[in-house]
C-alpha cells in the first residue's frame, strides 16, 4: 500500500482547517464541491488528491486564496528524495517533530538505541 504524498496530506489538512474555521461540516463542503462527504474525508486525509478545479471551487466556497492551501510548502525537501525521506523531512518541521528531536537529542546513546527499539516493537505490533 502506498502512502499519500506529503503535499496532498498538507493540502488536505489546510482544507480541513479552513472548513472547520468556517464551522462547516464535511457534508456542507461536499455539497459545494459536488462530491460525497466520504470524498471530502479522503481529500482531508490526503488519501485522495483534490483536483485543481475542485481545489479552486473549495477556495471560492471557503473564500480563501488557492495559494493558502500551499502555505508553508515553499520550504520543500530537495528534488530526488524518496517519498519516505520526504515524509521524515516534513515531520521534522512539525512542532511534534521538533519537540521529539529536541528531547531525543538529550538522551544518551544507549538510551536512544532503547527508544528506537521500543518504537520498532510498537510499529511491529501495530502492523499485526
Amino acid at each position: 500500500m502506498s502512502h499519500p504524498h506529503f503535499i496532498d496530506v498538507q493540502v488536505g489538512k489546510r482544507l480541513r482547517e479552513f472548513r472547520e474555521a468556517k464551522r462547516l461540516s464535511q457534508a456542507d463542503m461536499a455539497s459545494a464541491l459536488g462530491v460525497t462527504f466520504q470524498q471530502v474525508q479522503k481529500y482531508e486525509s490526503g488519501h485522495n488528491r483534490i483536483s485543481a478545479s475542485r481545489l479552486h471551487a473549495a477556495a471560492c466556497f471557503l473564500k480563501v486564496p488557492v495559494a493558502d492551501f500551499f502555505h508553508g510548502l515553499n520550504d520543500m525537501p530537495p528534488d530526488g528524495v524518496s517519498e519516505s525521506e520526504a515524509r521524515i523531512w516534513a515531520f521534522t518541521r512539525t512542532s511534534e517533530g521538533q519537540t521529539l528531536s529536541r528531547y531525543f537529542s538529550q538522551l544518551s546513546t544507549p538510551m536512544r538505541r532503547s527508544v528506537v527499539s521500543l518504537v520498532k516493537a510498537v510499529l511491529a505490533e501495530q502492523k499485526e
